[in-house]
């Protein structure tokens, strides 16, 4: 509900100023058809970097022990975020994907979800435990995650690309925004980077084919091994 108030709101504003929102893909039907799952690649683009984390529980946790057994699709967001095609989309493209896997026995149990926070400073444990309530399917296996410190929390961002940019206020205190880019990484079990999405790109018609894609080509991997 706090997703959608918040969507609402978002468009309020930005027609009372007069702008045009162009909502990013991810939120309609994809406006082509995909290529089907397997009969494409998805070669690695890098290895995933491990990191101190902290659960909604506020137990701390390395990154790499999420990423240990099962796909993954980690987004980078903060909660407080009011950009539309921005960690809205993030977590609205994700929510999606649940909802196909947890229709999807053969695969609900071999994909992870991970929303990690990059605003320490407001995401607390407690906050992004009250933020998952809006996203989490009790039969899926997400996690939303914040670390403890900008020490902590730097390393990580800068091992996976993620810029982000605080905005200050004039008296110098962190105004609560900033500025940023989307990413989503698509991790597979060996931990390498599968796939990167953007904006323009995030949809869960092509996640969930680019899942179906990695696990085929693990499967026949482990096949041609036997």
């Amino acid at each position: 509900m706090r997703k959608v108030l918040l969507l609402v709101l978002t468009l309020q504003v930005s027609l009372a100023w007069g702008e045009a929102v162009v909502l990013a893909p991810g939120y309609g039907e994809l406006a082509y058809e995909p290529p089907a799952a397997g009969t494409y690649s998805l070669p690695s683009l890098g290895t995933a970097v491990d990191g101190r984390v902290l659960d909604g529980n506020g137990k701390a946790l390395n990154l790499y022990d999420l990423l240990d057994d099962r796909l993954v699709l980690m987004g980078f967001i903060y909660t407080h975020c009011s950009d539309v095609n921005g960690c809205p989309l993030a977590s609205h493209v994700m929510k999606k994907v649940q909802a196909r896997l947890v229709a999807l026995p053969e695969l609900r149990d071999q994909v992870r979800l991970v929303s990690l926070s990059f605003d320490p400073e407001q995401d607390t444990p407690e906050a992004m435990r009250d933020y998952a309530r809006h996203f989490q399917h009790e039969d899926f296996d997400w996690r939303f995650m914040t670390t403890d410190s900008e020490t902590d929390l730097q390393p990580i961002l800068d091992g996976y690309g993620q810029w982000r940019q605080k905005l200050y206020r004039e008296d110098g205190s962190y105004s609560g925004s900033m500025a940023h880019v989307l990413r989503v990484y698509l991790i597979d079990r060996d931990k390498r980077i599968r796939n990167i999405y953007s904006a323009g790109f995030l949809h869960p018609d092509t996640v969930v084919n680019d899942i179906r894609t990695v696990l085929m080509e693990a499967t026949a991997v482990a096949e041609g091994g036997r």
